[in-house]
C-alpha cells in the first residue's frame, strides 16, 4: 500500500537490470535530440534498406530487446536486418506541450538519420500499439506530400480503426472532452497510473492471482522479464494524451481527411506501400479482428499474420519458442471469422516469416558497415543508450 500504490507487484524487480542482462543487442546511439535516441544496432551483414522501429510511448523500446535468446533485435541482426531503434526520452512536467505532431516530427527525423546513414533512399519501418498508430498516422502525411522515403511497413498489435470492438472501446464514447484540469495541473500522465487501467481490464490474471501468490501466500512474484518491461513504464505528455484521447473518439483514420497533421490531410486510401500485420489471437487489449480491419483502412498488399498468443507474447515470440503457432490466409475479403477458419496453421514463430517477408523489400545483401554511424552521426553512447534509463 506504501510502496506500489495499493497494487501487488507482478514480477521480482531485484532480478534484471537494463544493460546488464535486458537490452544487450551490440549497438549504439547515433542521434539524440530532447526528444528521442536513436539507436543502430550492429549487423553481422547488412542490406542496402535499413529497418527502423517506432515503439510506443507509452513503455520503454527495450520491449524489442528483451534477454539474449528472447531478443527481436538480436534476432533481426542476425539475419541480417540493419537496425535502428527510437528510444524515446521519458517525459517530465517540462515536456507537458508534447503533442502528437511532436512525435510525427521526430518519427520522420529519425527516418531521415537512419536513410543516410545508409546512404539509402528509402528505409522499411515497423511499430507496435500506440507507435502503430503514430507511425501509420506519420505514413498517411507522406502519403498527401508525396514523400517515397517509406518502401513497407510492419504493424505489431496496432488498432488503427477504433471503432472496432475492444475492451478500451466498451467505456462510453462522448464527443466532448474529458475534463482535463487535473493532467493540465501535472503536466503528464504518470505510467503507474496507465499500468493501473491496464491491469483491471484483466484483473484475474494482473491483479488476483498476485494478490493471492503475493499478499496470501507471501511469495515473491515471479522473475519474467516481459513484466519487468511492463512495469517499467513511462509517462506521456498532457497534450500528447489528450490527442490520443481525442483520436480514439473521433476514429479518423477510416475517414478521408478527418484529421490533419503536419499541414496535411490524412487520405490512408493513399498509403500503398505493403504493410505485414502481425495480431494475437488471445490479446485482450488490441483484438485481432481490430487489427484484422487494419486491411480496409490501408489499401497497399496487406499480409496478415495472427499469432497464437496475447498482446506482448504476439511481439516477444523467439523462434526457440515451441509452443509457437501463426495462421495465414491470404485472401482478405473474408470477415475476420472467415477469415480464421479458412486460415492455414504454421508451427513456429512468424519472425521467420517475416525476416523472409522483409528480406525481399530490402535491396539484396551488401557488406556489413565496418563502424556504425557516420561523419555526420557519429557514434556516442553504447546501446542501449540514455533514455531508457529515465525514471
Amino acid at each position: 500500500m506504501l510502496n506500489n500504490g495499493g497494487m501487488p507487484r507482478q514480477v521480482d524487480e531485484r532480478k534484471f537490470q537494463v544493460g546488464k542482462n535486458l537490452a544487450l543487442t551490440p549497438g549504439a546511439v547515433v542521434f539524440r535530440n530532447e526528444v528521442f535516441e536513436l539507436i543502430q544496432y550492429q549487423p553481422a551483414a547488412a542490406c542496402p534498406r535499413a529497418l527502423v522501429i517506432v515503439p510506443p510511448q507509452i513503455n520503454k523500446f527495450y520491449m524489442v530487446d528483451l534477454a539474449p535468446g528472447r531478443s527481436f533485435a538480436e534476432y533481426a541482426v542476425a539475419q541480417g536486418v540493419q537496425l535502428f531503434c527510437i528510444s524515446w526520452r521519458n517525459p517530465t512536467a517540462a515536456q507537458r506541450d508534447w503533442n502528437l505532431e511532436t512525435y510525427l516530427r521526430a518519427a520522420q527525423q529519425a527516418f531521415a538519420v537512419a536513410r543516410e546513414i545508409r546512404n539509402a533512399d528509402q528505409v522499411n519501418v515497423m511499430a507496435a500499439c500506440a507507435g502503430g498508430f503514430t507511425l501509420a498516422t506519420l505514413l498517411g502525411h507522406m502519403a498527401a506530400v508525396g514523400d517515397h522515403s517509406v518502401a513497407s511497413a510492419t504493424l505489431l498489435v496496432t488498432v488503427l480503426d477504433t471503432d472496432s470492438p475492444t475492451l478500451l472501446a466498451s467505456s462510453p464514447r462522448s464527443p466532448a472532452s474529458p475534463p482535463r484540469s487535473a493532467l493540465a495541473r501535472q503536466g503528464v500522465l504518470e505510467g503507474e497510473e496507465m499500468a493501473r487501467v491496464f491491469a483491471w481490464l484483466r484483473p484475474n490474471d494482473l491483479v488476483w492471482m498476485f494478490v493471492a501468490n503475493n499478499w496470501v501466500m507471501g511469495n515473491r512474484p515471479p522473475a519474467f522479464d516481459i513484466l519487468y518491461w511492463n512495469a517499467d513504464n513511462t509517462r506521456l505528455p498532457a497534450e500528447f494524451h489528450a490527442d490520443l484521447l481525442r483520436l480514439f473518439l473521433e476514429n479518423p483514420l477510416p475517414h478521408r481527411d478527418r484529421l490533419e497533421v503536419l499541414g496535411s490531410r490524412i487520405d490512408m486510401q493513399k498509403v500503398k506501400i505493403p504493410f505485414y500485420v502481425v495480431a494475437g489471437i488471445t490479446d485482450h487489449i488490441t483484438p485481432w479482428e481490430a487489427c484484422y480491419a487494419t486491411r480496409q483502412i490501408v489499401k497497399g498488399p496487406m499480409t496478415f499474420v495472427l499469432s497464437s498468443s496475447g498482446h506482448i507474447q504476439s511481439i516477444v515470440n523467439p523462434p526457440s519458442n515451441r509452443k509457437a503457432k501463426f495462421y495465414l490466409n491470404p485472401d482478405l475479403r473474408l470477415d475476420a471469422p472467415q477469415w480464421l477458419a479458412k486460415a492455414t496453421q504454421h508451427d513456429g514463430s512468424w519472425w521467420t516469416h517475416w525476416s523472409e517477408w522483409l528480406a525481399e523489400r530490402s535491396g539484396g545483401e551488401v557488406a556489413a558497415p565496418a563502424a556504425l554511424g557516420n561523419a555526420t552521426h557519429p557514434a556516442t553512447d553504447p546501446a542501449p543508450g540514455r533514455y531508457v534509463h529515465q525514471r
